[in-house]
């Protein structure tokens, strides 16, 4: 069962595409955070919304709130895709031990050994205050998580 809103966001500790740990708790009292669980580096629609992304960060930066994406692939996966997409925002691997973050979410789908598109809007003080799950093939609207932040 994924986050509900109004849920403390579960603390994590994840290395980023340059091998850098990121913990969710070093945000907290300082940016808000958009998670964003993707699929795999490299596809289609996880390209297009990851470099949306990209396109507004300033549009994050203004609402003083950290980007991080989350996928299963390896660290080393994530900065060659990071590298080619201009990707300046971390990529965090969920790759081993295989999925646990994505599963403490409730988005891992254990069928296809991978997150589902998951985004989860964290305040400032570790408090989940939207969310939305789409499936695999379905892209997330960023509209929605600038609309979410505005709330906060």
């Amino acid at each position: 069962m994924a986050i509900q809103v109004g849920d403390k966001a579960p603390d994590f500790e994840l290395k980023d595409n340059h091998g850098k740990t990121v913990k969710l708790s070093d945000f907290r009292g300082e940016k808000n955070v958009v998670l964003l669980f993707y699929p795999f580096a490299f596809t289609g629609v996880c390209t297009g919304e990851l470099c949306e992304l990209r396109d507004n960060l300033p549009k994050f930066a203004d609402r003083e709130t950290q980007v991080l994406a989350v996928s299963n692939d390896s660290i080393h996966t994530l900065r060659v895709f990071a590298e080619q997409e201009g990707l300046e925002y971390p990529l965090l691997s969920d790759f081993w031990p295989h999925g646990n973050v994505s599963r403490a979410y409730g988005v891992f789908d254990e069928d296809k050994g991978c997150a589902v598109r998951g985004t989860f809007v964290v305040d400032k003080e570790g408090v989940v205050r939207w969310t939305v799950i789409n499936g695999l093939p379905d892209a997330r609207d960023l509209n929605d998580y600038v609309k979410a932040l505005d709330t906060l």
